[in-house]
């Protein structure tokens, strides 16, 4: 699979076999996705992978406080800006129709749409995970370093025939994924990423992206 396979490709998945993820694929993923680049080559990411007995701990853990109606945990980062203007309101509510129109949920029905969100917390099924944290004390470029990380990870997955699907929903559970990983104080929960075989049931389609000319600008020398 060359590169322009490996992006076209990949997506978030959201629905995976149990079949398990030999630690060999995921040491070698992360070993090469080391070499992503960061400003003054700081490297701020600061991953957890998740199998076997922690991971399911995590999910019973997860399952519960959903169960009890528990409330998210106190937000550590905005994850959207408070107003979206356009052309980004437009882009998440046709995200929003295409995801949910996919599984037939309704706009309205509140309830379905619930449960399909609580599946982030099973990492839908998913038999691995890794979780990226940041140093609460970096700034935003190398925020934006962390998710080039994250992008070398997704792609090299596919390579191994791999799918992924990242998660800032994990963020709002960050205390009880604390409790199982028990992080430095120091660090931050950026987001969770379930890691796996995709399902051959799982008939989402990939979201679509704006044309060309809405996100690029050419300045030709002629």
């Amino acid at each position: 699979m060359n590169v322009y396979e490996a992006v076209a490709s990949r997506r978030a998945v959201r629905e995976f076999t149990d079949q398990q993820v030999p630690r060999e694929v995921l040491e070698r993923v992360l070993s090469a996705a080391a070499w992503a680049p960061s400003a003054s080559n700081l490297q701020p990411w600061h991953a957890y992978v998740l199998t076997g007995r922690p991971l399911a701990e995590l999910k019973k853990r997860a399952g519960e406080r959903i169960a009890t109606g528990d409330p998210w945990d106190e937000p550590e980062y905005e994850q959207y800006p408070p107003v979206l203007k356009s052309p980004y309101q437009e882009r998440r509510s046709a995200f929003g129709e295409q995801r949910y129109g996919a599984l037939g949920i309704s706009r309205t029905d509140l309830e379905a749409r619930q449960r399909a969100a609580a599946a982030n917390w099973d990492c839908f099924g998913a038999p691995a995970a890794l979780f990226c944290y940041i140093d609460r004390c970096m700034g935003r470029p190398q925020w934006s370093d962390v998710g080039i990380y994250l992008q070398s990870v997704m792609l090299l997955l596919r390579a191994e025939g791999l799918h992924s699907c990242t998660q800032m929903a994990w963020a709002k559970y960050h205390k009880t994924v604390a409790e199982v990983l028990a992080p430095p104080d120091e660090l931050l929960l950026f987001c969770g990423m379930s890691i796996g075989h995709e399902a051959v049931t799982a008939g989402e389609p990939r979201i679509g992206r704006a044309p060309l000319e809405e996100t690029v600008t050419f300045v030709d020398a002629c």
